[in-house]
């Protein structure tokens, strides 16, 4: 009985091993499978905002225009703020991008304007020498334009058949009709008013000869131009060319020259006072008043500053540059300063409050100012007016509050400046 029961008992016993392993590959395969944060992760796409064709699996750079990949929208808060209508905005009034962003700043400065001019003749200083009375120039003491000459200084000297009479019938009366005062008074005013000094006619009166040759003295001071290419032409005829001094060589007027009665012979200007002449942008004409301080230096005498004050401003705009001149009056006592010389003045205008970007961040299109407004991810193009410009500000006077937000650059965002858009010029 017992040789029976001992092959029942291995039977079972294996019948439970079975079991038991059964039991254990059961249990392996309902065990729960561990998370796969490799596959969550490359869940996350991200785009670039102007290629939305262009998706990776990481953050980077689009490989078509550069600019910073986000997170596809709806994949997270930094996605967020992007939606396809926002990158689907009209490119030639609205930008994405990352540029800095600045505030207007509300404030008062100092304001000035800077522009550049010449040195020029103080034409108040300009004077001609005319002849009184037509006849031969004998003899010429002025051999080259811009000698300098003296108040008293003898010019030259010429021989006049008019006045050669006018003296003659002086001399008569004297001697003859010593009682006809009248007559020799008159005689002695003619030839007084014809430029013969007093000290001539007594002369004449005296020896009873009359003066052939008649010096002429100059009445002025300064240097000689000569009057057929002289500054005074150009200063009545604004449309021609401005004098060539340079060229100014030698004079028209030559030695046994006949000249008529009004002729203008020399032209004389005193070289100790100049202007500058200063050209103004007509953005700058509106804050422009007299006796304004202005600051004056030259490109060719470094280190040199020339302090002076508005003294003229011209009424009209020039042609052509649309910029109106002032004048500065300068002193040139030792001759150091040249005519024709370049410089750059600055005038102070005082000071003014207002909301004031630097000039960087605003795009002139010339029929309206534009700067790049940002709203949300998005930079618009926004239409403002503004006022007068100092140093590296301007000063917008409409369209802008001390809480908005604009590029720092309007000109980075521009791709062509013929096809932006603002609000009422669609």
């Amino acid at each position: 009985m017992k040789k029976k029961m001992k092959p029942i008992r291995i039977l079972l016993t294996s019948l439970l091993l079975v079991m038991a392993l059964v039991s254990a590959c059961t249990g392996k395969k309902k065990k729960p499978a561990a998370l796969d944060t490799t596959q969550v992760k490359n869940d996350i796409q991200y785009t670039c905002p102007m290629h939305p064709q262009i998706l990776e699996d990481h953050p980077g750079n689009c490989p078509v225009c550069g600019m910073a990949l986000v997170k596809k929208s709806g994949q997270g808060s930094q996605g967020a703020g992007i939606s396809l209508n926002t990158v689907l905005q009209p490119v030639n009034s609205s930008v994405i991008t990352d540029i800095n962003a600045i505030t207007p700043e509300e404030k008062q400065i100092p304001t000035q304007i800077s522009a550049e001019g010449y040195l020029d003749f103080d034409t108040r200083t300009f004077n001609n020498i005319a002849s009184r009375f037509s006849g031969r120039i004998e003899k010429l003491y002025i051999k080259y334009a811009f000698q300098e000459i003296h108040q008293g200084q003898r010019i030259f000297d010429i021989y006049s058949p008019d006045l050669v009479t006018a003296q003659q019938d002086l001399v008569y009366l004297t001697k003859n009709s010593p009682s006809e005062t009248g007559l020799i008074s008159a005689a002695r005013q003619k030839l007084l008013l014809l430029g013969i000094t007093s000290t001539q006619v007594n002369q004449a009166v005296k020896t009873g000869k009359p003066f052939y040759s008649l010096p002429v003295y100059s009445p002025y001071e300064g240097h000689v131009h000569d009057m057929p290419h002289s500054q005074m032409a150009g200063a009545t005829d604004r449309e021609g060319p401005p004098p060539d001094f340079a060229n100014n060589l030698p004079l028209s007027i030559k030695q046994g020259m006949y000249v008529q009665k009004g002729q203008n012979i020399f032209n004389v200007v005193n070289p100790h006072r100049l202007w500058a002449i200063i050209k103004i942008d007509r953005t700058a004409i509106s804050s422009l008043k007299l006796n304004q301080p202005v600051k004056i230096t030259l490109q060719d005498m470094p280190g040199k500053t020339i302090s002076g004050r508005v003294n003229f401003i011209e009424p009209t705009l020039q042609d052509g540059d649309k910029t109106t001149s002032i004048r500065v009056y300068v002193d040139n006592m030792d001759h150091a300063l040249k005519v024709n010389s370049l410089v750059k003045a600055s005038i102070q205008t005082g000071s003014v409050r207002g909301l004031w970007i630097p000039r960087s961040a605003l795009l002139d299109l010339g029929d309206r100012r534009v700067v790049w407004l940002k709203k949300g991810a998005l930079f618009e193009a926004h239409q403002v007016s503004t006022g007068i410009i100092n140093g590296n500000e301007i000063r917008i006077a409409k369209g802008l509050s001390v809480t908005d937000s604009l590029a720092s650059n309007a000109q980075y965002l521009t791709d062509s400046e013929n096809f932006i858009k603002t609000q009422g010029n669609e």
